[in-house]
């Protein structure tokens, strides 16, 4: 019988998770119904929290179907706080088999994770889009099965654009430059950009950086304090100087709804997800266009995967259900209910009656899903406040950067 943990059950792990710093773990001996159990911990993904958890309970059913004396229980848990109740299971040994992360989550506890590329066998993966495994791959290793994929393009008002009176979408740095005064003289701005350090910035710089040629770290140390990176923040001050962003934006934490883009009042962003615009600004304003390009065109999207723990106690069990919940075959409801495309290369939803999402899913190949390095989210919040001083004025180019990296040299250490 499927065992899946409902809402209640769910705010119960969390209150514990709270107490205790830890959530309970069945032993694997299969409990009532199966010779092996199997464990795993999964995250909001799909927004209708009840669709979720079915969609869940029926992949699951069919799996166990398939597999008769293997029984998966999947536990619920909310976003928040979830690399602190992920450190202290595997500190007390209560962490489950399987786990939903993301690379940057792979980096960081690669220590703990066991590679999973023999339990999809070699046809899967040699069908994954190649930016989605170089994802997920770390030593050779492929740390989680790629589940979904993201992307996060260039986005353009195109209501915004005729109130400016400009026809032609930039595709270039240059672009934006060249059309930023037309946005100025109808009081708007041409980008919405978000310097406010709680952002995360595979939204926001880091595109922008490797739009530049530049990278955030090299060799495990870090690299954005280069004649790219400062190119990067360079081209971002002078859009700054110019009027070019929305002001608002660059202090303050603003709802998709309270925007500048939501409001009509500014042209292009990329740090939105396409999914929640057409409700703002109407599906007909909704204009797709490939990252920007400087040196290169490259914009951030994300890999979400199922990844198994060293310590699983049936891995064999926990690596077939892996296996088979990233199969696009199984997973295609669940993607299509979140919005997602799959890491398959020409499998998953069929997304051609959306004229947004069919035009996100051609970006795919120009995405690069996050820094794979241990320390990225610290490192990242080191650079996040720096970035934003010199958006502000506070400090140059030059001088943001160069604190950052001292302040990422002492998290990283020696290597």
């Amino acid at each position: 019988m499927t065992k899946l943990v409902r809402a209640a059950a769910a705010l119960a792990l969390s209150a514990a998770l709270a107490a205790t710093g830890c959530a309970p773990r069945s032993d694997g001996d299969g409990g009532s119904g199966g010779d092996q159990k199997v464990t795993m911990w999964m995250y909001p993904v799909v927004p209708d929290e009840a669709r979720h958890k079915e969609l869940w309970d029926q992949m699951v059913s069919r799996f166990e179907q398939a597999n008769p004396g293997i029984e998966v229980e999947i536990e619920f848990f909310p976003w928040k706080q979830r690399d602190e109740a992920i450190q202290t299971a595997l500190t007390s040994r209560t962490a489950p088999d399987l786990i939903y992360l993301i690379p940057d989550q792979l980096a960081a506890y690669q220590k703990s994770i066991e590679p999973i590329d023999e339990h999809l066998g070699q046809q899967r993966v040699a069908e994954l889009l190649p930016n989605a495994k170089e994802a997920v791959t770390l030593d050779g290793a492929m740390m989680g099965a790629p589940m979904l994929t993201s992307a996060n393009p260039l986005l353009c008002n195109k209501a915004a654009f005729e109130k400016a009176g400009v026809t032609d979408y930039p595709s270039t740095w240059q672009d934006v430059i060249d059309i930023a005064p037309r946005f100025s003289e109808n009081g708007m701005h041409a980008i919405s950009y978000s310097a406010v350090p709680t952002q995360t910035l595979n939204l926001t710089f880091y595109p922008v950086l490797w739009q530049a040629g530049g990278t955030v770290f090299d060799d495990k140390r870090a690299a954005f304090d280069s004649p790219e990176g400062r190119e990067a923040l360079e081209y971002l001050t002078t859009l700054q100087q110019a009027g070019a962003l929305d002001p608002d934006a660059l202090t303050t934490a603003l709802e998709l709804e309270q925007t500048a883009f939501a409001g009509g009042r500014s042209g292009c962003a990329w740090d939105f997800a396409p999914k929640d615009l057409a409700s703002q600004i109407g599906e007909e304003n909704v204009v797709v266009l490939p990252p920007l390009k400087g040196k290169e065109s490259v914009g951030y999207g994300t890999v979400g995967t199922i990844a198994m723990f060293k310590d699983a106690k049936n891995k064999e069990a926990a690596g077939k259900f892996a296996a088979f919940a990233t199969d696009p075959a199984n997973s295609v409801d669940f993607l299509t209910a979140a919005g997602y495309f799959s890491p398959v290369a020409g499998k998953g939803p069929d997304y051609s009656q959306d004229p947004i999402l069919s035009e996100i899913e051609k970006t795919l190949p120009d995405m690069r899903f996050g820094e794979l390095h241990p320390q990225a989210r610290a490192v990242m919040g080191a650079l996040a406040p720096e970035i934003q001083a010199a958006l502000l004025g506070q400090k140059s180019p030059e001088q943001a950067l160069g604190d950052a990296a001292a302040a990422a040299e002492s998290i990283i250490g020696q290597p």
